[in-house]
């Protein structure tokens, strides 16, 4: 009844006044009398006024820029899984997606369409909005500098990060001395010039070297903590060097600078003595909470604005600023984690890849268009690589560290990546680089960065070493049966551990358990990677205690989980590799058929895998993309779960559809062995009569565990057995053709465990 009278009012409030609308406007066209309207009549001409509309939209500065900010997101996140797969930064593929959108190459062969997405009048919109993005970026990486460490290390640290800074500087300025004729802008003294130079050879992008040390396993190490603190001190030192050089530039003497020089020295004082301490007050008051209430938030983001605001007046740039609020951001691991969460998403994935963009426009491959300065392109690179490389190798040398070791810290600190061209950049905004220098600085950034992968591969081959994922005690016992579990979540971590253990439960001294948690590098950060792993295997460990089960952990940082997954499996010799099984927020829905059917057409890696001829395009997969990548990469048995709240595996269901499912009877054993199972075997085409092998296998379990076995054949299993069991073990061939069969079961069934042999 409320339903029916819903309706009728529905029906005469938008009726009567949809009747009153339409009378109002009949009523007002008598208003126009005599004020020389001019009506649109022809069929073409209000084709025409439509297209001149649309064309106006198109042009207006806003659908520019939105068009703008489209391309260069598609665009920089193609180029950077392109170069993710090849084992380099994502953001050398963000760095070349902006050159390809720049002058260098839309610009050259595609002119016309380049002045149309990129006119000159839009730029002033895209570098504004790439600096907002650079000052939350810089603020980040602030936050993810733990000065507290950097109080804690050893002097050698310290030694190694200042080698590494005043060698390449010292060497920058002797190569600004050889082309500051040729190269500095008109107007420019030798001071501003050379300086600048110093500068940008001294640089190392920290997060990218965060980033690479988390990915090859180091930040456990010694090597590791070693090179990270380096970096983080290199940073900081380096953006005081950067915000004296600019205070000096702009001041245009050395001796006036020293007023600039002066107010930024007030400014750090006011930061660590006074704002500092206000910002820990309220972090104190915020230590426990897992999320911020907004007027906190807006007191954090105020002083972030306010101290770039402040630094830009000054004349050091906006972003020492952010950088200098990040640093001084609450000790506190969740507080940073939290404000990092809220930050990073905006500024990596929207706004940054404006900044690359900005920068490819400015950068013209074209200038560099003579062997004489591609010659001194070269030489900027091999004056940066021996500099950073070289300078901060002999430094470790000589503070005690092995060549192996020195050799690797001298390959990271070279990492120039994006910090590089923030320093270009600014000094490009000043007009103490010229376009051609710009652009053979630019490439070396990209070359310096771009080598640091392949440099610690040849390091390593030639020390005969190599960065291994394995803990030492798993990697090479080849008596031991070894499984490695690798979860993505809590709850997945303990179902897939409940059924490790049942398999080892009693053969524990001859068995061994590693669990394994990936995360990607993106979303790990160097301040608080201890509590991370703490965090992700506190559940895991937990249960291994009430099993009574040791375990080893894995804890990884990764660009590509799935290959990831697959090669330590493999590189670990290990017996059993067991997994979750990921499910998509669509599963079940027309979308999630729609999605699944897009994934097959689009997703890059599956394209590749198509024409190497590794699987049909259209071929349909009972898996989430993740599961299918890591059966496909997988060299080693492996164990899908599809959990529904496994806690026990006592009550077992396994169906055998074909002679390849033989191999199940082992795992059958184990069950039965370790956990006393109960396991009903359903023999649907009676093979138990047929193939010798299967038989034997089955005799042989009845014999020795009659009470733990039972022989099923009838093919329609009930809903009230299936539910009674806890797990269901099938084979990878056998659950593809249940799936595509539409079996009732699927309604039914416990957990499953799909096994690859």
């Amino acid at each position: 009844m409320k339903n029916f009278k819903n309706t009728i009012f529905y029906i005469i409030v938008t009726g009567g006044f949809s009747a009153l609308i339409y009378w109002i406007l009949t009523q007002g066209k008598f208003l126009e009398v005599g004020r020389n309207v001019v009506l649109v009549s022809s069929k073409n001409s209000q084709w025409t006024e439509f297209l001149a509309s649309l064309l106006n939209n198109i042009q207006h500065p806003l659908a520019i820029l939105l068009a703008q900010i489209i391309t260069i997101i598609i665009v920089a996140r193609f180029f950077g899984w392109m170069f993710r797969k090849i084992g380099q930064p994502t953001v050398i593929g963000e760095i070349i997606a902006g050159i390809v959108l720049g002058p260098s190459l839309l610009g050259m062969y595609f002119p016309e369409f380049s002045n149309t997405l990129f006119p000159i009048a839009s730029l002033g919109n895209l570098q504004f909005l790439s600096q907002i993005g650079l000052i939350l970026f810089m603020f980040v990486i602030g936050m993810e500098i733990d000065l507290k460490v950097l109080k804690n290390k050893a002097n050698e640290a310290l030694v190694i990060s200042h080698a590494s800074i005043i060698i390449p500087f010292a060497l920058g300025i002797g190569l600004a001395y050889f082309v500051y004729y040729r190269f500095a802008p008109p107007g420019i003294d030798f001071l501003s010039f050379s300086l600048f130079m110093g500068t940008a050879m001294s640089i190392t992008a920290f997060p990218v070297l965060a980033r690479i040390v988390q990915e090859r396993g180091l930040h456990k190490t010694r090597i590791g903590t070693i090179v990270i603190t380096c970096a983080a001190t290199d940073d900081i030192t380096a953006w005081c060097i950067l915000a004296a050089v600019i205070a000096i530039v702009k001041a245009g003497s050395f001796v006036s600078s020293f007023y600039i020089m002066g107010l930024a020295l007030l400014y750090v004082l006011a930061m660590l003595f006074v704002v500092k301490p206000f910002l820990k007050r309220i972090g104190d008051l915020y230590r426990t909470k897992n999320k911020l209430n907004k007027p906190v938030v807006a007191i954090f983001f105020l002083t972030l604005i306010l101290s770039a605001y402040t630094t830009e007046i000054i004349g050091i740039h906006a972003l020492f600023g952010a950088f200098m609020t990040g640093a001084i951001m609450p000790d506190i691991s969740k507080f940073r984690a939290i404000f990092i969460g809220k930050v990073e998403d905006v500024s990596v994935i929207l706004l940054l890849p404006l900044f690359f963009v900005f920068t490819g426009l400015r950068t013209q491959i074209g200038l560099i268009n003579d062997p004489y300065l591609w010659k001194i392109t070269g030489f900027i690179i091999l004056v940066a690589v021996m500099g950073k490389f070289f300078g901060s190798a002999l430094a470790a040398k000589f503070v005690g560290q092995s060549w192996r070791d020195s050799l690797t810290i001298g390959a990271l600190m070279n990492t120039r990546g994006l910090m590089e061209l923030v320093v270009l950049n600014i000094g490009y905004d000043l007009g103490v680089l010229t376009s051609e220098i710009f652009t053979m600085m630019v490439i070396m950034a990209l070359v310096t960065t771009f080598m640091t992968g392949p440099a610690l591969d040849l390091i390593n081959l030639i020390f005969k070493t190599k960065d291994v994922y394995i803990p030492d005690e798993e990697g090479h016992n080849g008596s031991k049966y070894k499984i490695l579990i690798s979860f993505g979540n809590n709850e997945k971590g303990r179902s897939l551990l409940r059924l490790a253990n049942s398999l080892v439960k009693k053969q524990k001294e001859t068995t061994s358990i590693t669990a394994m948690h990936l995360s990607m590098s993106d979303e790990m950060h160097s301040f608080n990677l201890e509590e991370q792993e703490r965090k992700r295997f506190a559940p895991v460990v937990e249960e291994s205690k009430l099993l009574q089960q040791e375990i080893t952990t894995i804890f990884k940082a990764t660009v590509d989980i799935e290959t990831d997954i697959a090669d330590i499996a493999n590189q670990g010799d290990y017996d059993l590799l067991l997994v979750g099984l990921g499910k998509s927020i669509f599963e079940g829905t027309l979308l999630g058929k729609v999605l699944g059917f897009t994934t097959r057409i689009i997703n890059p890696d599956r394209l590749i895998d198509k024409f190497t001829g590794k699987e049909g395009l259209f071929e349909n997969s009972p898996f989430d993309e993740r599961t299918r990548q890591i059966i496909s990469k997988s060299k080693m048995p492996l164990g899908v779960l599809i959990d529904k709240d496994l806690q026990s595996v006592k009550q077992i269901f396994m169906p055998l559809f074909s002679t390849d499912d033989t191999f199940l009877m082992d795992y059958c054993q184990k069950l039965i062995y370790n956990n006393e199972a109960e396991i009903s075997v359903l023999d649907a085409n009676n093979m138990a009569q047929s193939n010798f092998v299967m038989q034997s296998a089955i005799s042989s379990l009845e014999e020795k565990y009659p009470d733990n076995i039972a022989l099923l054949h009838d093919r329609i299993m009930k809903k009230e057995f299936l539910t009674k069991q806890d797990l269901m073990i099938i084979s990878l061939e056998s659950w593809k053709k249940l799936v595509d069969s539409q079996s009732i079961w699927l309604s039914n069934i416990p957990s499953v465990l799909i096994l690859k042999p």
